[in-house]
């Protein structure tokens, strides 16, 4: 089936001056809104960049007063330590050993590694809670298995009601 093209010059010219109006309504509203929006999308990029504060340095204990220069000294002078900005115990030697044994798909290399650090508890390899999810596990300790002694009838009896679901409630079960 073939496309009918039903395309004169009065369609045509339709169809170009239709084009030339789109073409100057765009222009115009770009002349007229543009620099707004510029400004938006610039304010929106700032918001989006992580903010960065500043590191706070270790105040330096008080030097003592200088020595006469009667004689020159050959002692090294104290190089300031950067500050220690990790937020985790560094990784035992025997524990990093298993990251290059192996391969990951064989269930060694790094599977083994994860797994094995995962086992340890959140304070051994975290200097402090990072986020607050940390907050609700964090020295909670070893998990401690309770025993469950009870009897299925105890289970029943305790969990269902005593005067059946359509029943009407009984005033000792209702708390006033």
């Amino acid at each position: 089936m073939a496309r009918q093209f039903n395309m004169d010059t009065v369609r045509q010219n339709f169809w170009k001056e239709e084009y030339m109006r789109e073409k100057m309504l765009r222009c115009e509203w770009y002349r007229k809104y543009g620099s707004m929006v510029k400004a938006k999308q610039k304010a929106k990029a700032a918001a989006r960049l992580p903010l960065k504060l500043p590191t706070l340095y270790p105040k330096a204990p008080l030097s003592p007063p200088p020595a006469p220069k009667s004689a020159p000294s050959k002692a090294p002078s104290p190089v300031p330590e950067a500050p220690f900005e990790a937020e985790m115990y560094p990784v035992p030697p025997a524990i990093r050993v298993l990251l290059y044994e192996g391969i990951s798909h064989d269930f060694q290399g790094r599977y083994r590694y994860l797994n094995t650090r995962k086992l340890d508890m959140p304070e051994t390899r975290y200097l402090f809670p990072i986020t607050t999810n940390f907050t609700y596990g964090w020295q909670l300790g070893p998990p401690v298995k309770q025993e469950l002694v009870s009897c299925k009838m105890c289970r029943t009896e305790s969990f269902f009601r005593k005067n059946g679901a359509f029943a009407l409630l009984d005033p000792r079960d209702l708390a006033l």
